[in-house]
């Protein structure tokens, strides 16, 4: 290919816009959904922009508008399904350009990227994804004249994707090195393998529910978890489900409804929940009769919070501080869920991998051990400290909590016992901590099975 070389494949960055529409024939459908998906790709990979920042409830980017809501769903699986499998991808691609990707046409990888997604692991024909890639690439002038190749290159992708998805490797291809690295050192190639396998599977969705588990279990058709968390089994819009309009139950992963449990709540209580927003744990809080204080920085996070709370017909008192420099009296509970690198929400949140860096990781542990500081002194004696993250890393769990020990003689472990988690034995440590990897829980299809990753941690103050 002339003027083209072997490049990393992550090309040159531009400012992320709405992809204009031709000029001179109108666009077939679904070419503006695969073109949005593409910049939206890129914007993720290259600078660190969040998948959320574009498809949360409260988001609303400039590049989505006009879409139909059910274009939009399919933007996200496109872009989600690609984050997932990246390496795979971007693997395949390269071994079918003997050239490299070409420098002049910097937007190509990400056609190139979304149609392989499609190709390889999604239910679209070969023939729609190779078609609307190349009409994608004759839309961008620097791109135009590599449409044969494109063309070429797609076609040779699906020919060879039973080669492909034989070879490929979750850990080595579609995981960062740097992760890669982190969790072979933390838990063993045994076990960074089945984190890595449990990081392709889309998750299910949990809920937790304020009463009668059994009986919404019947209703919502879903499986009632040993923990006492529902997985749904319908992929039906969640407003639509029965007792979501009533406040019956909120969405929440298995493992985040843990830490609330394992605080001794109830009537009389004075609980506080630090960095509360959206406000899962605080509902759970809420529900025992506990007077529940919800602190967040975000005002913005906080009206989802209070949005929730009010569906739930549940109270607290919710404000928006920082929680270094709130002044309170002692509470009886400190439940701290602290801002993480959340590298145990991946098999959610594909982009974290993509978007995070080990140097996040140390200064979120400063940040975490300052916030534990804090949480010591709003404690009343015999009070409970319930630390968490959603990370992997031992820097934001472990070894956080070693350090705060060691430094506060007055507070000692409350351990975890296997009855308080639905005698799931296997998710708590040598010290009575929890430490939830992706990969337990194991059901009878990989779709119901695994748990977002997290610590947790029970401290009580004894003076």
């Amino acid at each position: 290919m002339a003027n083209s070389s072997i490049r990393p494949a992550a090309s040159g960055r531009s400012k992320l816009r709405k992809p204009a529409a031709s000029s001179t024939e109108e666009q077939p459908a679904g070419l503006g959904v695969r073109r949005t998906a593409a910049a939206i790709l890129r914007a993720i990979v290259t600078k660190g922009q969040a998948l959320d920042d574009f498809f949360a409830p409260e988001s609303n980017p400039e590049i989505l508008a006009g879409l139909e809501p059910r274009d939009k769903a399919l933007a996200r699986s496109i872009v989600t399904v690609a984050l997932r499998r990246l390496g795979t991808i971007r693997a395949a691609l390269t071994g079918l350009l003997a050239q490299g990707l070409p420098r002049q046409a910097p937007d190509l990888e990400w056609i190139l990227l979304v149609a392989g997604a499609q190709i390889l692991f999604l239910d679209v024909p070969d023939h729609a994804a190779v078609d609307l890639a190349v009409r994608a690439t004759r839309l961008d002038p620097k791109s135009t004249p590599f449409a044969p190749l494109v063309n070429a290159v797609l076609r040779n992708l699906a020919r060879g994707r039973e080669k492909i998805l034989a070879e490929s490797d979750a850990l080595a291809m579609d995981t960062p090195a740097w992760l890669a690295k982190r969790w072979r050192e933390t838990y063993g190639e045994e076990l960074a393998r089945a984190i890595a396998l449990a990081h392709r599977e889309e998750p299910t969705l949990d809920v937790t529910v304020l009463a009668e588990p059994d009986l919404w279990a019947e209703k919502l058709g879903a499986r009632l978890l040993p923990t006492g968390s529902l997985r749904l089994e319908t992929h039906a819009p969640i407003a639509d489900l029965p007792g979501f309009a009533e406040g019956v139950w909120f969405v929440q992963d298995a493992a985040a409804a843990l830490p609330a449990r394992l605080m001794p709540a109830g009537p009389g209580l004075r609980i506080a929940d630090f960095c509360a927003a959206p406000g899962g744990k605080a509902a759970q809080l809420a529900a025992t009769g506990a007077h529940v204080t919800a602190i967040d920085r975000s005002a913005t996070r906080l009206k989802r919070l209070s949005a929730n709370f009010a569906r739930l017909h549940l109270e607290a008192e919710v404000l928006a501080a920082d929680v270094l420099t709130f002044e309170a009296e002692p509470f009886d509970g400190i439940l701290l869920d602290a801002p993480c690198s959340a590298t145990g929400t991946i098999r959610r949140h594909p982009d974290i991998a993509w978007i995070k860096q080990p140097k996040d990781i140390l200064a979120l542990a400063l940040a975490q051990a300052r916030m534990l500081d804090k949480a010591a002194t709003l404690l009343k004696a015999g009070g409970t400290l319930i630390y968490c993250t959603c990370s992997l890393e031992p820097e934001e769990g472990e070894e956080r909590i070693e350090a705060f020990l060691q430094n506060h003689p007055e507070f000692r472990r409350r351990p975890i016992s296997p009855g308080e988690v639905g005698n799931l034995s296997e998710i708590i440590n040598q010290n009575g901590d929890l430490r939830i990897l992706p990969a337990h829980f194991q059901g009878t299809e990989a779709r119901f099975s695994g748990l977002d990753g997290f610590f947790v941690s029970r401290l009580v103050r004894c003076g």
